[in-house]
């Protein structure tokens, strides 16, 4: 099975950019982030063209997930237990945002399935901003129902895929001094990042593939691969038993149209 995580930035803008991916990279199941578009306005017809059924959770035109499979797709879950809701004003009811789906995949496969989730983390803004508190209440949240299923099904091969808007390591950044005083580095967000590790999962890809997997559009920053790497594959230790390979597809921030990410990708039995 290949399996993809790709922030797309807007699907309705790439949809034949993502779909083109699929085909010449030959992947099984793609799990998408910041769709940007509600459910009933996703292109679902050239994915279904090409053989994938998809699922999508969105609620507007900021965030939302989904997940194409041409492996099966089933028991859809458009957020995990406890996900904490955000205002966006100050008056505002708040509402749990369009930042995860999971569903198992690779049920038709013939091995046993994954259940994947496709999340897009918060971004935080700044450390001073309400949003930044949101980030790391959303990311112990997730911590809290990731613990609930490992504690329910030790054996089951789950993972956890996405923009994770941290960068854990130095390395992860083109330049730290960039950065101080920042989001995506602070030691709270890298805290929180690593507590996933700290209950049993894996990290597939750091071993596997170097370079970064995000550059912003402004001040030439790919050009000059002034990058970061924020989308990782979070895996338990049953999905990490599986998994061959991994790779970053740089060349797909290239071009007319791309997106600030890359895809993602990792190969398993």
């Amino acid at each position: 099975m290949r399996l993809a995580t790709w922030n797309v930035n807007s699907i309705r803008t790439r949809v034949d950019r993502v779909v083109a991916f699929l085909e010449r990279e030959d992947i099984d199941v793609l799990a998408m982030q910041e769709t940007k578009c509600r459910p009933d306005q996703f292109p679902y017809a050239p994915f279904e063209a090409v053989g994938y059924q998809v699922v999508a959770h969105g609620l507007n035109q900021w965030n939302g997930v989904a997940i194409a499979s041409r492996l099966g797709l089933e028991d859809v879950q458009t957020c995990f237990p406890g996900q904490p809701a955000w205002a966006a004003t100050q008056d505002a009811e708040p509402v749990v945002e369009a930042r995860a789906l999971g569903a198992s995949v690779g049920t038709s496969a013939g091995a046993g399935p994954v259940r994947l989730w496709s999340l897009y983390v918060p971004n935080g803004r700044e450390l001073s901003h309400p949003h930044y508190a949101y980030k790391l209440d959303w990311m112990r949240a997730l911590t809290q129902g990731l613990t609930g299923w490992l504690a329910d099904d030790p054996s089951q091969s789950l993972v956890l895929v996405g923009d994770w808007n941290v960068a854990p390591l130095d390395e992860d950044v083109w330049d730290m001094s960039v950065f101080e005083g920042a989001t995506h580095v602070s030691e709270p967000e890298r805290a929180a990042f690593r507590a996933l590790a700290d209950v049993g999962m894996v990290e597939a890809t750091r071993e596997r593939v170097t370079g970064y997997t995000y550059w912003d559009y402004q001040k030439l920053r790919f050009p000059r691969n002034e990058g970061m790497r924020i989308d990782f594959v979070y895996g338990s230790p049953a999905f990490e038993a599986r998994v061959r390979g991994a790779a970053i597809d740089r060349d797909e921030r290239k071009g007319k149209g791309a997106s600030d990410h890359v895809p993602v990708i990792v190969e398993i039995d």
